[in-house]
């Protein structure tokens, strides 16, 4: 009976540690992002900034931009320090001829120069130094985007609406704060359990 009885309360604690742990990684961050002096609140970057004493392995996967339309897609790219993003040309043959480009980073942002490369073609980028650099395509200059590197993994990209949604942040203390080419930045503290909404009024 009492061997009985530990055993319950063992299966008991390691239930509620169980429920604990997932509880503390099941968390989200939740607002909208209203701006003025642009078209759309759109492409807004909203992340957890630097935790002090975490670290987080860049994923495996790459990420892709694609150039198509004579556009980068995605405009606004963030991602996690560390993490590799290959550099697509998608743009299918226009009256028979393939359409080039080159893609590279200016040196006060990036300073890297894929060269220029045509149809169905990747080159990849290895990102391993935290901040925003501009991408370009000197063949096309009408052509931008903006790959913003980060020091956690707990980012969202703003839709239409301005909404975002940042999930599976483990309880706590953060700073959260927003990014985008055209509008000031801004950053709020959050003491973060459950979901937790943060509204942003950004502006030029």
């Amino acid at each position: 009976m009492r061997r009985q009885l530990l055993c319950a309360k063992s299966l008991a604690a390691s239930l509620v540690i169980v429920s604990l742990a997932s509880a503390s990684f099941a968390d989200t961050i939740r607002g909208t992002v209203h701006a003025s002096g642009v078209r759309s609140p759109e492409g807004v970057v909203v992340y957890i900034e630097r935790i002090p004493g975490a670290s987080f392995a860049p994923p495996k996967a790459h990420a892709v931009i694609e150039q198509t339309r004579l556009l980068f897609i995605p405009h606004v790219l963030p991602i996690l320090v560390g993490t590799t993003v290959d550099f697509h040309n998608g743009e299918e043959p226009t009256d028979g001829r393939a359409i080039q480009h080159n893609v590279f980073s200016p040196p006060r942002s990036g300073a890297f120069n894929l060269g220029t490369y045509a149809h169905n073609q990747s080159k990849p980028v290895l990102f391993d130094k935290p901040g925003t650099v501009t991408v370009l395509c000197n063949v096309h200059p009408e052509m931008s985007a903006y790959v913003v590197v980060l020091e956690t993994p707990y980012f969202a990209v703003t839709d239409r609406e301005g909404a975002y949604r940042i999930t599976d942040v483990p309880a706590g203390d953060y700073v959260v704060k927003t990014w985008h080419p055209s509008l000031r930045q801004d950053s709020r503290s959050v003491f973060l359990t459950g979901e937790t909404v943060v509204d942003f009024r950004l502006s030029r």
